[in-house]
């Protein structure tokens, strides 16, 4: 793997001229997106366009004239597009905790008669997935019990009520079977809850296919919608006609502008809205979605996302032989080699367990290598985590990053006292 193999695959590949849809800034190789996506070169325009025209001329009018009463349902069936679920299944809308809420709200609420008290998560599972989890069954009389992965299929006996899990980890970049835990879940007659942040714009989904329950995901990483972007959420069609609401506002109403003071829920997936729609910010997050679907033409009958994983696995592929023939007995590989199990990152932790992965991180920011870094725990060690998104990075840049760290180690760059300071943000 030379700098000239490279140069030679970035020749040959087939989405490079999907970097142009991105405004990238000189001399930065970017792989945080999976933490935040890049800019896409539509959206400041369509943003503009929004604010003077359809808000500065079109005031109020616009809801109907520029179709802002629907545009959480029109970004749903792009969406769905990328995750293996039907059109109207889907709406963009609040933030990805705010979903999950409603969700584990709406999943516990169809389990509550069958006396079924437990609901079961990964212990590694995103931090604030957790925190609804125990808030809900704290509320709800439910207890959250955290397992280890491997001994997710052991764990769904017959007083679990709902598994819940983040499809790809954020932490490792391991990546679940959608399909095998869900059928798992099902025979020990549990309910699944599948949070997409690491997953939507990044690897293939089939929700439908793996006969999955419910689903939520963020807009603003792999599908580039910008920071704090809409989040989306999806109902299997076996739940949508009476699944509960817990945040019953008035765009969820069946009939908003009947303005009844009692709440009659909206058909199917569209009860999942709560109040007013940022309009803004989904139409920022339009932009980036657009940007994932421009690979479709690439897919063939393979289907959706299928281009974007065969380049993302190549890419990790490279980036994974590169540091470990380049920095040979540094690092140990936390992310998994098996494609199938492996998410669109590959995370590392340090060979020696010694302190120091966090002023790597920095180091390398510094030098416009943007990864990131995420704490370790007492199971867990420190991880330098990078996100290697194919809509716009080629193989170039990953040989490129690598002969960053290289430097980085072998010029000691990181025991240098300003990459040692934690900032706010890791």
């Amino acid at each position: 793997m030379t700098l000239d193999v490279c140069k030679r695959l970035d020749a040959q590949d087939p989405l490079a001229a999907l970097r142009d849809l991105f405004i990238l800034p000189e001399g930065v190789i970017y792989l945080d997106g999976n933490s935040l996506g890049v800019l896409p070169k539509a959206a400041p325009a369509r943003i503009a366009e929004v604010v003077a025209k359809e808000w500065g001329e079109g005031l109020i009018r616009s809801w109907n004239s520029a179709s802002w009463i629907d545009l959480p349902q029109r970004l749903g069936d792009k969406v769905a597009r990328l995750i293996g679920a039907a059109p109207g299944e889907v709406v963009c809308t609040d933030g990805t905790s705010v979903n999950l809420y409603k969700v584990l709200f709406a999943a516990l609420s169809q389990m509550k008669a069958g006396g079924r008290r437990v609901m079961i998560s990964e212990r590694s599972n995103f931090p604030t997935d957790l925190y609804i989890a125990e808030s809900l069954c704290r509320e709800r009389g439910f207890t959250l019990k955290l397992i280890d992965a491997d001994e997710l299929p052991a764990a769904l006996t017959d007083e679990v009520a709902v598994l819940m899990l983040t499809h790809v980890n954020y932490r490792t970049g391991a990546m679940h079977d959608m399909k095998a835990l869900t059928a798992a879940a099902h025979a020990a007659g549990a309910l699944t809850v599948w949070d997409l942040a690491h997953s939507a714009g990044a690897v293939p989904v089939a929700l439908n296919d793996s006969e999955a329950d419910f689903a939520i995901g963020c807009g603003y990483k792999y599908l580039n919608g910008g920071p704090g972007a809409p989040a989306f959420v999806w109902v299997h069609a076996r739940h949508a006609s009476r699944f509960e609401q817990p945040l019953s506002g008035w765009f969820g109403h069946a009939a908003p502008f009947e303005f009844s003071p009692h709440y009659r829920p909206a058909p199917g997936v569209a009860r999942y809205l709560c109040g007013t729609q940022p309009i803004l910010a989904l139409s920022a997050l339009e932009c980036g979605l657009d940007t994932v679907l421009a690979a479709e033409p690439f897919d063939g009958n393979r289907g959706s996302m299928a281009a974007l994983r065969d380049k993302s696995l190549a890419l990790t592929d490279a980036f994974i032989a590169l540091v470990e023939e380049r920095c040979p007995g540094r690092f140990t590989l936390v992310t998994p080699r098996e494609h199938a199990r492996r998410g669109s990152q590959v995370c590392l932790a340090l060979s020696d367990k010694g302190p120091g992965a966090y002023a790597i991180v920095q180091a390398l920011i510094a030098r416009g290598v943007i990864g990131d870094f995420r704490a370790g725990d007492a199971q867990m060690p420190d991880i330098l985590r990078f996100g290697l998104t194919p809509l716009y990075l080629g193989f170039e840049d990953v040989w490129n990053a690598v002969e960053h760290l290289v430097q980085v180690l072998e010029r000691e760059e990181w025991k240098r006292p300003e990459f040692n300071q934690k900032l706010a943000v890791t």
